[in-house]
């Protein structure tokens, strides 16, 4: 038998039409705001029990992922400072910040 009234409230406000835009949300590295396309990036690795979960853009996160192990972001952890303290993060924010929010390039591989 059919429900006569849904959980999640009625069908015409499925789409969230009828709200403002929405508020661009700041990236936990660079602090400019997100674009179209946000990462949700753990910053203790879920493999070492990061649960918690902070909006990046793609690019800032591929750059976090090419300088630090996940050892290492785990020691970090929540502390924005610490990894900029390391001058290629440092340079990449630096260059970033005149960038369009949805801008995106390659970075470099892993220093192994």
């Amino acid at each position: 038998m059919a429900r006569k009234h849904s959980r999640h409230g009625p069908y015409e406000n499925l789409h969230g039409d009828e709200e403002g835009p929405a508020v661009a949300l700041p990236c936990w590295l660079c602090g400019r705001p997100t674009g179209k396309t946000i990462v949700w990036h753990h910053p203790v690795p879920k493999s070492r029990g990061g649960r918690d979960v902070v909006p990046m853009h793609p690019i800032c996160q591929q750059t976090l992922i090419a300088n630090f192990t996940n050892a290492e972001l785990q020691r970090h952890a929540m502390d924005v400072n610490a990894l900029l303290a390391n001058a290629n993060v440092r340079k990449f924010v630096d260059w970033v910040a005149k960038k369009d929010p949805d801008f995106n390039a390659t970075t470099a591989k892993k220093q192994r």
